[in-house]
């Protein structure tokens, strides 16, 4: 997920299609046969070539039974093969673990003095828990509320198996807002919110087993 969002969808690889491949079938003849396919394992500079004369780039990615293949803007028979089944993360994001995983326009940049604010025009990775999986957390944490201390809250909440990319932390403090609020109904100190929700996310190596 990270080498998705950090390094293929911000370098423009919006176009996909997701796959899952059988238990009975080895994972690895999968990615040889789609390596192969698509001509993905090629250097940097045939893909920089290839960006000259309008012909698409591609990425294969693989978690253990589940695939991703992500192409960029341009000619490629990877269209056409796949047809409808191609998706565009600018419109429609990927669901995988848990986690949607999209690309978005970014929010206002910092605005400089004396200046109006400006909108960030670039597309950025929108990483956050998909909707049905954050209403279950919410629906959680709002029950345990009721009955838990605030110490146990806290450490529940600071352990949110989530990896705290931006809008991650954003669906987790409207998750301590609710949780705040059940506790000053029965007249407990609310969260302190900078305690209980992670802001640095855990730095993986990909690619390793």
């Amino acid at each position: 997920m990270q080498q998705l969002a950090c390094n293929y969808l911000p370098h423009g690889y919006w176009f996909y299609v997701t796959g899952q491949i059988p238990p009975d079938k080895d994972p690895r003849d999968v990615d040889a046969k789609l390596i192969d396919k698509y001509d993905i394992a090629v250097s940097r500079a045939t893909r920089c070539r290839r960006k000259k004369t309008g012909t698409a780039s591609m990425h294969y990615l693989r978690h253990e039974y589940y695939f991703v293949l992500l192409a960029t803007h341009g000619k490629h028979h990877f269209f056409a093969d796949e047809g409808q089944q191609v998706r565009d993360a600018r419109e429609v994001a990927i669901q995988f673990a848990g986690y949607s995983i999209g690309c978005k326009h970014g929010d206002y940049l910092r605005k400089e003095m004396g200046k109006q604010a400006l909108r960030d025009s670039r597309f950025r990775s929108r990483v956050q828990v998909t909707r049905p999986v954050y209403l279950d957390w919410l629906a959680y944490f709002e029950e345990f509320a009721q009955r838990s201390t605030a110490e146990r809250l806290a450490a529940q909440l600071y352990q949110f198996p989530y990896e705290p990319y931006a809008p991650v932390r954003k669906q987790v403090l409207n998750i301590v807002r609710v949780v705040n609020r059940v506790r000053r109904q029965r007249g407990r100190r609310p969260l302190d919110a900078k305690r209980v929700v992670r802001h640095r996310r855990k730095i993986v190596k990909v690619f390793s087993t």
